[in-house]
């Protein structure tokens, strides 16, 4: 994904392309008024990058090991008009999440566990609207979370 691999440093990130760094490790970052601002060493630690073109790579330990599709990426998936859809082209997930707020249904949250694969349905937009691949918290297996549900 961006000429990025499962497995590959994540120093190769260009690091130009870095929007935003998350990271538990505080990385250098320089930048200011007027200044596009520049991460450096981010790519050495575990969280993600967050790069212009929306995809984002999961990083651990200075390895990509998971990647995030949204935004443009997302063009191949805009045909599932419902819900229902949505499951006849992905297939029926191992685990579903509930996302309300204020009793109304934001979407679902769905996790493919063989795949290592978290795919997001917004229900107020009717549209896939975020994937994860690789190695994200709830891809590989069960955990608990609230309104999760078996399907």
């Amino acid at each position: 994904m961006g000429d990025m691999a499962l497995g590959a440093a994540a120093v190769g990130v260009s690091r130009r392309s870095i929007v935003q760094a998350q990271s538990r490790v505080v990385a250098r970052y320089r930048g200011g008024t007027g200044t596009r601002g520049e991460y450096h060493d981010a790519a050495r630690s575990y969280g993600s990058l967050h790069c212009a073109g929306k995809v984002s790579y999961q990083v651990r330990a200075g390895t990509v090991v998971g990647f995030t599709l949204h935004g443009r990426h997302l063009s191949h998936f805009a045909h599932p008009a419902s819900y229902e859809d949505f499951l006849a082209a992905f297939g029926r997930p191992d685990r579903t999440r509930d996302d309300e707020a204020y009793g109304d249904l934001m979407g679902y949250d769905t996790y493919y566990w063989g795949a290592r694969k978290h795919v997001r349905w917004d229900a107020w937009d009717s549209r896939v609207s975020l994937i994860n691949l690789g190695d994200f918290e709830g891809n590989t297996g069960p955990w608990q979370m609230c309104g999760e549900r078996s399907s």
